[in-house]
């Protein structure tokens, strides 16, 4: 489980077969056998350990559901500890599809990012709420059903992979966990309960109350 609060921002180096290796000497020193690790907001296992980085297993459906086959710079985010402050929003590291930046404009005092929204997550998309956007967790300015608009503070420009971005970049999106459930156990997605069978003559007895 991670916040979305990017604690460094790491190069892909090099791909073999289904594995990458992440160069991040900034954060390899906290990083251990095994770690899980936000990449792009993808939940990866450090499973091979240098001085300078990490190599990580990607399996098919990450590669096909992710931008992590597109990327150089990847934001960096260490799985949560009891203890830890949620600083963001619940971010599971499972990517449930991508969009493309349109827009990254700076104004006056921030940042303004748009990306586009496939239809599949445009339900969970509501203004002033949560989604992860290549790992980092940003509040919902404004939103239709194809694109929405995030304010970027300047720290976190700065702080992220964004300094790298461009227009026409894919993107790893992630919706609001909480979104997800609600959606899931609201009455229009709940199916109908069966109609009960008629009671065989001696249930009432049986059971006692007779």
């Amino acid at each position: 489980m991670f916040t979305g609060l990017i604690q460094a921002v790491g190069q892909i180096g090099d791909r073999r077969g289904a594995s990458l290796y992440i160069q991040c000497p900034n954060l390899r020193p906290e990083i251990q056998l095994g770690d899980s690790i936000a990449v792009n907001g993808v939940c990866l296992t450090a499973a091979t350990l240098t001085p300078l980085g990490f190599w990580a297993d990607v399996s098919p459906e990450t590669a096909r559901r992710t931008n992590l086959g597109h990327s150089r710079w990847v934001n960096l985010e260490l799985a949560l500890r009891v203890g830890d402050r949620l600083g963001g929003h619940f971010v599971s590291g499972h990517i449930d599809g991508t969009g493309s930046l349109s827009r990254l404009t700076q104004t006056s005092e921030f940042w303004e990012l748009t990306v586009t929204v496939p239809p599949s997550l445009s339900r969970y998309v509501v203004e002033k709420g949560s989604i992860a956007i290549n790992g980092m967790s940003l509040t919902v300015a404004r939103c239709n059903d194809t694109s929405l608009t995030a304010a970027i503070v300047p720290h976190t420009y700065q702080q992220t992979h964004l300094v790298h971005s461009q227009p026409g970049d894919r993107v790893n999106l992630e919706a609001d966990l909480i979104a997800k459930y609600l959606e899931k156990l609201s009455p229009k997605s709940l199916p109908d309960p069966p109609l009960p069978d008629t009671l065989p003559n001696t249930f009432w007895q049986e059971h006692g109350w007779v």
